[in-house]
């Protein structure tokens, strides 16, 4: 079999948390497109989604700190000084470093010439995953090896990368993506030019998801000894607002009787567990930790009403529409979320959940006593979420359109 034409860029690969991106390529290996994976750091999750493990792509592992692989990284360089685009590249790279005089960048540029070296002679387009560092390596890659790339940013990518950066890559790129409306205004300002950047949402590839269940339990947490479920499902970083969650929850009714389950990884579960221990609600949050999707949909389907508070984080970080909330509505749970970022694109007021303005902690008390006092509400909600979802938010669309660009890039010029 000759080898893939297109290869497809991201930070690491397999995460648990980027079930959107693993999607994303089942769907592309579903429509026949072939297609290799490179990564820029190896993967750091014990388990794999389901997904990861139907994926036949070949991967191919980049050095993440380039004195791991000196003798990698020395072929890459030699080599790439033999390419006649070597001098434009050294421009671009002394203009970026001089901007972004880091370590960081040194390494996009180690990692981008033992790329370049090691890709396939056939290797025709680059895609990428983040528009910050991996679409940096891919830049120079592409630069070095003659061809074309394009992009899918996401979140934290268009929100915390400098506007130069971003701008300078957007003209580099013969075409990208992203998945929110805030993302996409920010992107096409920055390109200048209609069409270049698309918007096109992930959406949610059904088939991967049972059912929702026939029915759930009328809880009311009137009762101890079965309290009503909440569940939240994300990585533990400020953006996500699980320190708001926590204090929203400590003031709700003291005969409000409810369970919270956590769902993730993430660098701030600690500090997460010691706030619980403080304000009294150790015994009533289950810190589940990284979880594959089986579990995930399980824990989902055992729940009573999903949560998930984002907000924008000190670093000007801020979530797209999370694919979790979609999962969320996948089995027809109400969801109660913040009027922020991608997730009223989603869910409306009233209609798949209830939507409160971010940080706004009273609000999220006021909002989580009211559905768990109501049953009938939530079925009401989670309801309309399943047919959201169903009607406007499949998976299947966005995927041909992606496999189209990328076919479309493989074709020569006018044709």
């Amino acid at each position: 079999m000759s080898e893939p034409r297109i290869a497809i860029a991201m930070k690491g690969y397999p995460r648990l948390s980027e079930t959107f991106i693993a999607q994303e390529l089942l769907g592309l290996q579903q429509r026949g497109l072939p297609f290799a994976i490179w990564s820029l750091r190896r993967p750091t999750d014990a388990a794999r989604h389901l997904m990861h493990k139907e994926i036949t792509a070949p991967v191919s592992y980049l050095p993440e700190y380039l004195r791991e692989e000196p003798a990698r990284v020395l072929r890459g360089v030699l080599a790439a000084l033999a390419r006649p685009a070597v001098f434009r590249l050294a421009i671009l790279f002394v203009r970026d470093l001089w901007r972004d005089p880091t370590r960081n960048r040194l390494r996009r540029f180690g990692q981008a010439c033992v790329m370049a070296r090691e890709l396939p002679i056939g290797t025709a387009h680059l895609h990428v995953h983040y528009l910050h560092t991996p679409a940096s390596v891919i830049r120079y890659a592409a630069l070095l090896r003659g061809i074309g790339w394009s992009f899918s940013a996401h979140a934290k990518d268009i929100w915390t990368t400098p506007d130069w950066e971003k701008r300078e890559k957007i003209a580099d790129a013969a075409w990208g993506v992203t998945c929110t409306r805030d993302g996409h205004a920010k992107l096409a300002r920055l390109a200048g030019r209609e069409g270049k950047v698309a918007l096109l949402h992930h959406g949610l590839e059904l088939a991967r998801f049972p059912a929702p269940p026939a029915s759930r339990e009328p809880r009311t947490g009137a009762n101890p000894g079965d309290p009503v479920r909440f569940v939240t499902i994300g990585r533990a970083v400020e953006k996500k607002g699980f320190d708001d969650l926590l204090t929203a929850l400590a003031a709700l009714p003291p005969d409000l009787h409810w369970r919270l389950t956590h769902i993730g990884g993430g660098e701030k579960l600690a500090a997460l567990r010691t706030q619980a221990a403080a304000l009294g609600l150790a015994e009533r949050v289950v810190w589940a930790g990284p979880k594959p999707q089986a579990d995930v949909v399980d824990a989902l389907r055992a729940a009573d009403l999903f949560v998930l508070p984002s907000k924008l984080a000190g670093d000007g970080d801020r979530d797209g529409l999370p694919n979790v909330v979609m999962e969320a509505a996948s089995q027809a749970l109400p969801i109660v979320a913040t009027d922020f970022a991608g997730i009223p694109e989603f869910v409306r007021q009233d209609v798949e959940g209830v939507l409160v303005p971010p940080g706004d902690i009273p609000a999220l008390t006021r909002a989580l006593a009211a559905l768990a006092a109501d049953p009938a509400r939530r079925e009401a909600l989670g309801a309309a979420a399943f047919a959201r979802l169903s009607g406007e938010f499949s998976a299947a669309a966005g995927l041909d359109r992606v496999c189209d660009l990328l076919r479309r890039s493989l074709k020569p010029p006018g044709q």
